[in-house]
């Protein structure tokens, strides 16, 4: 569970970041869980974009998938959402 002055930092990080993948029509698959599990492992915070033709909303993707990969949803705006899960051998974001 993040603090929020953790989130803050990490919501700064995430702020020039493109989104790496979209949740679409497909919704959330066995493969999209995978490819945002290995990224999560390469980057730590990542930023994913929720699709129109979705049939989840930005706040249903978020969590469901942050359940799944066990992550933390750091934020959500509009149809963008930043997951991060902190990396145990390499951590790339001094959280304290």
């Amino acid at each position: 569970m993040l603090t929020g002055k953790e989130r803050s930092y990490l919501r700064g990080e995430a702020n020039e970041m493109n989104p790496l993948f979209q949740v679409g029509k497909d919704g959330i698959s066995e493969n999209l869980v995978k490819q945002v599990e290995d990224a999560l492992k390469a980057r730590e915070l990542i930023k994913l974009r929720t699709l129109n033709n979705s049939m989840y909303t930005s706040q249903e993707a978020a969590y469901e998938l942050a359940e799944q990969v066990n992550a933390d949803v750091v934020q959500i705006i509009g149809n963008v959402f930043v997951l991060y899960r902190k990396n145990q051998e390499e951590n790339k974001y001094n959280l304290h």
